[in-house]
């Protein structure tokens, strides 16, 4: 239960910014976090494409006339964090 805690005050400080998040079985996630709750992070996908979400997303963000999807990881599972413009062209 820390961990998820842990999880969720990091992204909600960095609520806004590009993110590469790993789950706990090694799949990579990057995108732009547009919202928190107690139990998922939400990705704004920055690429075209799927990328390394895959198909089932959940939903869609837009502002200023265009949507991109919008991808709910769950807290629990998140096994690594990186901030960060490093790994985004």
């Amino acid at each position: 239960m820390h961990q998820v805690q842990h999880y969720y005050d990091m992204c909600c400080r960095y609520r806004g910014k590009r993110v590469r998040i790993t789950d706990v079985s090694g799949k990579e996630y990057r995108g732009r976090i547009v919202d928190v709750d107690q139990q998922y992070v939400y990705l704004e996908q920055e690429s075209s494409g799927f990328g390394g979400f895959g198909y089932g997303y959940r939903g869609y963000y837009g502002h200023y006339g265009y949507y991109r999807p919008v991808f709910p990881i769950a807290l629990a599972a998140i096994g690594g964090f990186a901030l960060g413009a490093a790994f985004f062209w």
